[in-house]
């Protein structure tokens, strides 16, 4: 891909950048793009799976559950709900194994990830709602402390990690103590600054967000659980800790919706690191992907904590 628009792109990003092939189209086809993922999960024991241990459960008939818990723990743990991305369509448990891994050792906590019903297939409100079933398996657990329960999605899995925690909110369900949105997806409008400006940036592009919205929806309006930029209210949310990158077309949605927290009387961390884009965290050993890392970690191990 031509980086040549894209002056301020960090250096150690740029080979790697340079590299991937034009992304824009490549929602056209959800079974080739899964099938392409699908190569990417990894073979054999990850890093630390000898820490933790997995336990899974459904989620009716379509969805399931993985739990990991740290070896040898004892007592009430926290409890993280992981949410993966993937624009709604893609992705799944498998692929993002290796993180929750990581964030099950590292935190000292339960982790919860929910392989949930992907669209087109199943449409909003089916992922939400199994983001949500595993939201209540996770506090409900003996071994979690229900004062200490927090969520973290990623891309899609950010805009489901805001909308669940606003449907906790308002159903009165489990009280999360923490709200984890990374480069989160959550405006169907595309009418930001960014998202017209980034119509072909590596990655995500506008033209993929048009079409993740166009699947997740599935002809239906959205309402501020599909789509939480649409939210009038705010207020009572669980304190965020919200990333954003600079030239990501979903830049702009996540900032406004961390200072409409703000504004609400939410309590907020906001990340903006320079230089990256949607999905810079496949460059593993890039300085600014070390930073975003472990500064994610930080503010979950302090929330947890603290709860």
């Amino acid at each position: 891909m031509d980086t040549t628009p894209y002056p301020t792109l960090d250096a150690e990003l740029r080979p790697i950048v340079e590299l991937l092939p034009d992304l824009s189209d490549s929602l056209t086809d959800v079974a080739g793009a899964r099938a392409l993922l699908a190569g990417f999960v990894p073979e054999g024991p990850v890093p630390g799976e000898e820490l933790v241990e997995t336990t899974e459960e459904p989620i009716g008939a379509d969805a399931r559950v993985r739990f990991y818990r740290p070896r040898g723990a004892t007592g009430q743990l926290a409890g993280l709900l992981y949410v993966h991305g993937g624009g709604f369509c893609l992705g799944d448990i498998e692929l993002e194994h290796g993180l929750a891994v990581e964030l099950c050792h590292t935190l000292g906590a339960v982790v919860a990830s929910v392989d949930y019903r992907l669209a087109p297939e199943h449409p909003y409100p089916a992922g939400l709602d199994d983001c949500y079933a595993a939201l209540e398996m996770l506090a409900g657990r003996a071994d979690v402390d229900p004062a200490r329960v927090a969520v973290h999605g990623q891309s899609a899995g950010g805009g489901l990690a805001a909308a669940v925690a606003l449907l906790s909110r308002d159903r009165g369900g489990p009280a999360l103590c923490f709200q984890a949105l990374g480069i989160p997806e959550l405006d169907d409008r595309l009418d930001t600054p960014s998202m017209r400006a980034f119509e072909t940036t590596p990655m995500w592009s506008r033209r993929q967000a048009e079409l993740s919205w166009r699947y997740y929806l599935g002809g239906r309006d959205a309402d501020a659980y599909a789509a939480p930029a649409r939210a009038e209210d705010l207020a009572g949310l669980p304190p965020a800790y919200v990333v954003t990158c600079e030239l990501d077309p979903l830049r702009d949605e996540g900032l406004t919706y961390a200072m409409r927290l703000l504004a609400a009387g939410v309590s907020v961390e906001l990340h903006s690191f320079p230089g990256t884009v949607h999905g810079s965290q496949l460059v593993r050993d890039a300085a600014v992907v070390k930073r975003m890392d472990a500064e994610l970690v930080d503010a979950l191990r302090r929330a947890v904590a603290q709860a």
